[in-house]
């Protein structure tokens, strides 16, 4: 097999002479050329995806083809800054032990039924993407099923590899479930109430799909975890012992202490979310302005309740690493837009499609949906997010794109192992505690079996849609 540092750089001949075909002129093909070095790297050495973004965006300055105001233009700090305020929220929430307490509740009622079990494990996962983010969900889920799988003495892969595709589905249901979604969202000024309307429903019947084809795909693990559940209390498993969460962020026991402030957080954020679109019209403010602002008022209340611990809270609980890499990585964007290379790519793109705005949506679909697959579902959106504005300076109603894009990067983000997040986060905790190993092969095949029908549907619905959007 060839490493990854030999690979690397007949990547980006490879590249390189491709795209000088392009009908590109030097300065694009420079751009391209080092995007995709900086693109390239991330996923062949995924530890050091800071440096290589650090390294690319000093030499797109260094070389002229990105220019300051247009690096700070698509650095999404309004994306950065509204995850930075979700995050400190849900830090508050995880301190105290709020998931913990939901998921005992939650799961006292499902008993030794291992298909009921899997499906509310599904439902779950879903919900607390839909209303957090991905990353606690899948943090929390398969932190739940690892302990499971332990106290069961069975394999934890298909159970963990279940949620994931829950979590991702449902991720795509509101605008905080997904970086995916937040990034559509400040891009195309779109509102909670809009999340609700076009994505929640495909998501829901996107998860309608999944967790049949899993009861069925996996039947013979679950009649297994059937066999392991007799005589045992799913209850009982669940209190036995601690549900941690992560390793760093410490093992407390869930106690029976007063929710009540956790829950009115909780349930205050997401109303305010929900409502922030009204709430403009009505004080007569700029589209989405509360969005981050519902978040920011979040944070800050938080702050002062747990002000003995605000610091050390703000330092831990919100992910710097991934957010720095965030800004780098959507600034290098700006590279492709400020020399026309996005121009290119969607007068491109409406060139194949017969200048027909039907078929250009079924061949951005699988673009995007295989690119999102490949390169990671942030990656892939960050790079298109210009070429669907493009499309609307061409006269293409581009609405109907927006969401065929969040679902590319969420439905189809089940296919591989680096195709979202959680996948990603899912398995290093699987590794990290010793229980077991998830090749690429092992993975694409449930993938394909989840992605493909999902991406299909939510397609479908999309288009079918398109005359009722505005």
């Amino acid at each position: 097999m060839i490493k990854n540092h030999y690979l690397y750089p007949f990547i980006l001949a490879a590249i390189a002479i491709t795209v000088s075909f392009a009908g590109l002129n030097p300065e694009q093909i420079a751009s391209v050329t080092v995007f995709a070095s900086l693109i390239v790297g991330t996923l062949l050495f995924w530890r050091f995806r800071l440096a290589f973004a650090l390294v690319g965006i000093a030499i797109m300055l260094g070389l002229g083809l990105l220019d300051t105001s247009t690096m700070i233009e698509f650095a999404g700090f309004d994306m950065i800054l509204f995850l930075v305020g979700m995050m400190i929220v849900v830090g508050f929430l995880e301190e105290k032990k709020f998931f913990e307490h939901l998921l005992a509740k939650i799961m006292r009622g499902v008993g030794n039924n291992p298909i009921k079990l899997v499906v509310v494990l599904m439902l779950m996962s879903a919900l607390f993407a839909a209303l957090v983010d991905e990353v606690t969900s899948i943090l929390f889920m398969t932190a739940t099923v690892l302990h499971l799988t332990g106290k069961l003495r069975i394999s934890a892969i298909p159970l963990v590899m279940m949620t994931v595709f829950a979590t991702n589905i449902g991720s795509s249901a509101t605008v905080v479930g997904n970086p995916v979604g937040v990034l559509i969202a400040m891009r195309a000024d779109l509102t909670f109430m809009e999340f609700l309307r076009w994505a929640t429903p495909i998501s829901i019947a996107g998860l309608a799909v999944a967790i049949p084809i899993c009861l069925v795909y996996f039947r013979k693990y679950i009649s297994e975890m059937g066999d392991a559940l007799k005589g045992k209390s799913t209850k009982q498993i669940v209190e036995q012992e601690v549900i941690a969460v992560e390793e760093s962020s410490g093992v407390q026991e869930v106690t029976k202490t007063s929710f009540k402030i956790p829950w009115i957080i909780f349930l205050g954020t997401i109303a305010a979310l929900v409502s922030h679109g009204p709430m403009e019209e009505a004080l007569g403010l700029e589209k989405n302005v509360l969005l981050p602002g519902v978040a920011f008022a979040a944070a800050g209340i938080v702050l002062f309740l747990n002000h003995s611990k605000a610091r050390e809270m703000v330092e831990r609980r919100v992910d710097w690493w991934t957010l720095a890499f965030f800004i780098f990585l959507f600034a290098s964007v700006g590279t492709m837009k400020m020399l026309g290379v996005t121009t290119v790519l969607a007068e491109g793109l409406y060139d194949l499609s017969g200048n027909d705005d039907t078929n250009l949506f079924f061949i951005f679909v699988p673009i995007t949906s295989v690119l999102s697959a490949l390169m990671d579902n942030v990656l892939a959106v960050a790079t298109f997010i210009p070429v669907v504005h493009e499309f609307g300076d061409m006269g293409v109603d581009n609405y109907p794109f927006w969401w065929a894009m969040l679902f590319s990067g969420t439905f189809f983000g089940n296919l591989t192992l680096i195709g979202s997040t959680a996948n990603i986060v899912a398995i290093g905790m699987l590794e990290r505690r010793k229980r077991g190993h998830i090749t690429l092969k092992e993975w694409i095949k449930p993938g394909a079996v989840i992605s493909i029908p999902t991406m299909a549907l939510a397609t479908i619905m999309v288009f079918l849609q398109i005359p009722l959007m505005p």
